[in-house]
Formats: C-alpha cells, sequence, structure tokens
C-alpha cells in the first residue's frame, strides 16, 4: 500500500475558530483502510473510523492548546509529553501532524498522518491512506526517548515517511485546494507583444525615443466557471486575506474534487483541465491508433495554431558600493508556454546561453524530455498541454551588468533629521531591444514617521507615504531604450519625534512554541509570546528605537533603497530561445512568438555610510 501512489480517507477545512468549514470523506479508502486492518489480523479498523466534524474540531482545538499553536514547535521542549508531535522532536510534525480523537463512548484513537496547511484564514486537513505497518512505526515513535535528530537512521520520522509516496500526494492536494479557497487559480503568465517587430533600423530608431511594442500578458484560453459573489475564486490572493476571513465557494470545491480525486485517488489537479473537462468534455476526435493522449491533455485544441514561449526573470541584489564587502547578484527565471496545436505534436525547443546564464539548478515541467546540455545549448522536447503552463523553472547568474546601480548614502544629522544622496545611473551598456518600462526607488523608514522631505530629483518626481519616500524615476509608458541615463537626488528627510515605548518584559523569555506563522489574531496570543515579532513589528512602527531590539541583526535595524524595476526585450541571465530554431512534428504551419521581460525582486542598495549585512561568499 505504501508504494501504491496516493488515495485520501478524509479531507476538513478549519476556520480560526476551529469549526469545519467543509469536509468530504471517500467511502471507497475508508474501505480499503478496513481491510489492510483485518489483514493484519486486529480489529482496531472497527476502533478508528473517520471521526465527525466536531470531533475533528474538537480535537484540532486540543492539539493547538497542547503544543502552543496549530502547527507547533516541532522539537521537543520541557513541556512537551510522551505522545505528541512535539516528542518526536522532528520539525516535519509542524506539517504532519497527528490528532487524538477522544470518543465519550470507548477508547480514543489517533488520525495520522494528518497534512496540515493553512492557507490565508483557513486550516486545510489532508487525511492520507498509509499502511498499519507504518502508522504503528510512528505510535511507536511517540513513546521513545531518542526521537528527531538524537535518533538512529532506521526507525526514525524521516525513514517512515520516506516510504510513503502519498505524504507528497496529500500535499499537493492541500495545496491546489488552498489555492481554490484564496482565488490563487490563475494560470502562469503568457506575454505576447502588441505588435509584430520588424527589426533592423526601425526597432533600433523606434527603441531609442521609447515607442517599442509593448507586451502583454496573455489570457488563458478556457474560462473558468463564474464564482458566486461570496467567493474569492478569481480574486486577487492578497484581496482574500485581507478583512479576516472570507467565505470560499462551496459548490466549486465540491465540484474540482468530483473531477480531480474520483472516490478519493487523485487522478489531476491541475485546475484548468479539471474545469475544462467539466465545461468542455473530453475531445470527441478520434486519435491515430499509435498514439496515446496524455493526462495533462484531456481535449485537443481546434482552432488557428500558433506557440507562444516568454522568458521571465526576477533579479535579486544587494549593491554595497564598498571595496571590502562583494555585490551579489542572482537570477530566478522561468520559460513559460502556450501552445496552441492541433492534434498530439511534439515540440522541440533549443535553449541556448547555458554557459553564459551559468545556470546552477533547473527543474522541467513533467510533459518535457530534456537532453543533456552540450556546447552551450540543450533540447527540450514535450507535447504541450492545453493553455499556459510553465515549461522550466532555473536559478542563474546575472550575465550583465546591474541595470541600476550607483551608490545611497543616509546620514542622520540630527536625531529627527537625515541627509541622503543617490546617485544612480541606469541600462549603462543596455543596448536595443531593452526597454526599462519604469524604475521607482523607495527609502523606508518601518521605525520612523516622515514628517517631511526636502530636494529635488535631476530626473522623475517624488512622493511621501508615512514611512517612505519614493523616488520615481522612469514613469510607466515613457521607457528607456537605448541609452543610460544618470540620476541624483540629494536632500534632507525630516521625522516626527520618536516616543520611547520599552519592551515589557514578559516578552523577554520566549517559548519554543512561538511562531509567528501560527499565531491566530482571535486568540490573545501574546501572553505566551505566541506572536513577539508581530509584537517588535507593531512597536518598531510605532518609532520603537533600534537598539531596544533583542536581536541587534534584524533587517529593520539597517538602512537601505530598493529598487524595482520591469525591463522587457532581453533576459539577464543570457538564457534564450531562437524561435526560428523551433521545431513541430508533424511539420505544420503555426508562428512562433518568442518575448522576454525582467523585473526586480529584492534589488537592495545598502546605505554606504551605515551598517549593512553581508555573507562571506565561496572563492
Amino acid at each position: 500500500m505504501s508504494g501504491g501512489g496516493c488515495s485520501v480517507r478524509a479531507i476538513w477545512i478549519l476556520t480560526p475558530h476551529d469549526a469545519v468549514a467543509f469536509s468530504r470523506r471517500f467511502a471507497v479508502v475508508e474501505k480499503r483502510w478496513r481491510v489492510a486492518w483485518e489483514a493484519e489480523g486486529g480489529a482496531r479498523a472497527e476502533m478508528m473510523p473517520l471521526p465527525a466534524d466536531y470531533e475533528v474540531a474538537a480535537a484540532f482545538a486540543e492539539r493547538r492548546r497542547r503544543e502552543g499553536t496549530a502547527r507547533g514547535s516541532g522539537i521537543r521542549t520541557s513541556m512537551s509529553s510522551a505522545g505528541s508531535d512535539s516528542w518526536v522532536d522532528d520539525p516535519i510534525t509542524r506539517h504532519i501532524i497527528s490528532l487524538h480523537i477522544d470518543k465519550e463512548e470507548g477508547e480514543g484513537f489517533m488520525l495520522w498522518p494528518v497534512v496540515l496547511q493553512k492557507r490565508g484564514s483557513y486550516y486545510i486537513l489532508v487525511l492520507p491512506l498509509v499502511d498499519p505497518q507504518s502508522f504503528k512505526a510512528y505510535e511507536s515513535l511517540l513513546k521513545r526517548s531518542d526521537c528527531g535528530s538524537s535518533a538512529k537512521e532506521k526507525g526514525n520520522l524521516s525513514s517512515i515517511l520516506l516510504n510513503l509516496p502519498c505524504i507528497t500526494g496529500a500535499l499537493m492536494v492541500a495545496h491546489v485546494i488552498g489555492d481554490i479557497i484564496t482565488g490563487d487559480t490563475a494560470e502562469p503568465e503568457v506575454i505576447v507583444s502588441t505588435g509584430p517587430s520588424v527589426g533592423g533600423l526601425l526597432d533600433s530608431l523606434t527603441g531609442s525615443i521609447g515607442i517599442s511594442a509593448r507586451p502583454k500578458p496573455i489570457a488563458a484560453p478556457v474560462a473558468a466557471p463564474t464564482a458566486s459573489i461570496s467567493s474569492p475564486v478569481g480574486a486577487p490572493q492578497s484581496e482574500s486575506l485581507k478583512g479576516g476571513m472570507r467565505p470560499f465557494d462551496k459548490d466549486l470545491l465540491r465540484n474540482f474534487i468530483l473531477g480531480a480525486m474520483p472516490f478519493g485517488t487523485p487522478q489531476d489537479l491541475n485546475y484548468a483541465n479539471v474545469t475544462s473537462v467539466r465545461t468542455t468534455g473530453f475531445s470527441a476526435d478520434p486519435l491515430p491508433t499509435d498514439q496515446k493522449q496524455p493526462a495533462w491533455k484531456p481535449y485537443l485544441y481546434k482552432g488557428r495554431q500558433r506557440t507562444l514561449f516568454s522568458s521571465l526573470e526576477t533579479l535579486n541584489a544587494a549593491l554595497y558600493d564598498r571595496d571590502d564587502v562583494q555585490d551579489f547578484l542572482s537570477v530566478s527565471g522561468q520559460v513559460t508556454c502556450r501552445a496552441e496545436l492541433e492534434g498530439l505534436p511534439d515540440v522541440s525547443l533549443p535553449l541556448s546561453g547555458l554557459k553564459a546564464a551559468h545556470v546552477e539548478v533547473s527543474s522541467f515541467h513533467h510533459c518535457v524530455q530534456a537532453s543533456e546540455p552540450t556546447n552551450d545549448k540543450q533540447t527540450l522536447i514535450f507535447q504541450p498541454p492545453l493553455g499556459n503552463f510553465v515549461l522550466m523553472h532555473y536559478q542563474a547568474s546575472c550575465n550583465m551588468d546591474p541595470p541600476v546601480k550607483g551608490f545611497y548614502q543616509l546620514s542622520m544629522v540630527s536625531e529627527n533629521e537625515g541627509a541622503f544622496l543617490f546617485k544612480l545611473r541606469l541600462m549603462e551598456g543596455y543596448k536595443s531591444p531593452f526597454l526599462m518600462e519604469f524604475c521607482m526607488v523607495t527609502m523606508p523608514f518601518p521605525r520612523r514617521r516622515v514628517a517631511s522631505y526636502d530636494g529635488n530629483p535631476s530626473v522623475g518626481t517624488v512622493s511621501m507615504t508615512e514611512h517612505s519616500i519614493e523616488w520615481r524615476i522612469v514613469s510607466s509608458g515613457r521607457g528607456l531604450s537605448g541609452r543610460s541615463i544618470e540620476a541624483t537626488f540629494s536632500g534632507t528627510v525630516r521625522f516626527h519625534p520618536i516616543t520611547i515605548q520599552r519592551v515589557n518584559s514578559s516578552f523577554r523569555s520566549v517559548p519554543s512554541t512561538a511562531f509567528v506563522e501560527d499565531s491566530d489574531s482571535e486568540q490573545d496570543n501574546t501572553k505566551n509570546g505566541a506572536n513577539l515579532d508581530d509584537y517588535l513589528m507593531e512597536k518598531m512602527n510605532k518609532d520603537l528605537q533600534a537598539v531596544n531590539l533583542e536581536e541587534p541583526l534584524s533587517w529593520q535595524a539597517y538602512n537601505y533603497a530598493k529598487v524595482s524595476f520591469k525591463i522587457v526585450g532581453g533576459t539577464l541571465s543570457g538564457l534564450t530561445i531562437d524561435p526560428k530554431s523551433v521545431t513541430i512534428y508533424p511539420s505544420v504551419k503555426a508562428p512562433v512568438e518568442y518575448s522576454m521581460q525582467a523585473s526586480s525582486g529584492d534589488y537592495i542598495l545598502w546605505n554606504t555610510l551605515g551598517k549593512c549585512p553581508s555573507a562571506a561568499l565561496p572563492k
């Protein structure tokens, strides 16, 4: 049973008030659970039935009380007791938990393994089917004294879970359910240009004055069913997390479960595929006898044929402008695809620039067969699914100079006034078709409230918020291409007077069970220190001095500026695709379009006159 994939016995979704908002049980899988225990020669299956919703809610609330938070600490402390997850002394018990069900009549029992995931304000619990041997092995761990890292390699929790592929499947089920209830079901973005590129001199001339064709995201090919007004599906995830708990569309979730995992066994957890099958049905066109329809393409495409590729990169940087500290640049990228092709063709895609990009890590969609990299190239062969999908992820180095480089200086001339100076250079060494669509520099002051500022930049506009100053150098609609510019900004910033607030002594000692992401706003966890980080952040936003912080290396104690930008027309890593080299078999007349976009991630300019954290990199 441990090697037979994943089957789910039950799913529960709980609110922060420990009430069950949604549940689903699978009788077929539960019967298999009973048969497996009967084969072991015992009647324990009769003593461990699936509990009622109120019993699950009570058990989850009891675990929260026992472990300190919903997830617990994952490590054994003086407060841990035999039989609890923290007694196992393994951090993975924060995500794979056990629930102790108390019965009014008869002996209680344990549910394990229960995969726990928190999304928004909800807790998602998924109970997969495991063999009795693995269940008994975990029961023995709850009583042993040498658990966790002190245990021998054989018989610890990791060795048990390694033989249970159903854990990975249950995690995927919990993840996609979380996407549905928070509305994060959008397909990956594929960018196309609004106008065709004619190349040559015209592209150079128009790009130099910012009239290049502007890329835009392309919509998914199949529209999902419209959710009810109370449902967050289709809304951005950030909106679903604001204002506390929001209801979700239970009918939509129930229909997804019926299509994605009939009888409790996951078949296809792709939300777009399941939605398409429900609205369109499977393809009625007969396939050639020598071809098999893959699971990721439940029906065939009909219409105008074309293939779209996009390289989307994110540049993370830490720029110090110091001789003793090396700058850090790293590119995280993905290649997205949308293949509108009839039938089941094979697409061959050559990647180039592998040596220049110094690709450190790469992963591919399960439909891809990747060749070994040779001579700076690698070939990907795949049968594309419908809709937008991520063809590959990669981590690489930046093959070009930083698009925004220079220095930032801030010096406090008095307790409530600071003098700052920026001297930046944008797009130096970048030629057409690279186009910077926008660029903004933000000076955040999380521990101070900005009263006013003086100074005029050499280019761009400046605005002010309560805790930051924002300098917009390149505005949307006025791109920068084919040339570099120098931007300077000097001035002073004045803050409101500091109001000294001391941290309560009860927060000096934090129990090991405190984790900020588990703290529940509906409960007063400040008494046991469970949300100490939230408390400190609140105090810092109310002008708590950095010297009063318990952690002197906290990032809030440093001064920095954050850069935000978006560049189209090229990649920063050097990893590219030649659209003319893409081949499709059987051969069809289908144009291939390729677009490239790079944006900033955590792009930091550290104050050269202040402290800055850094790490020694291996030579």
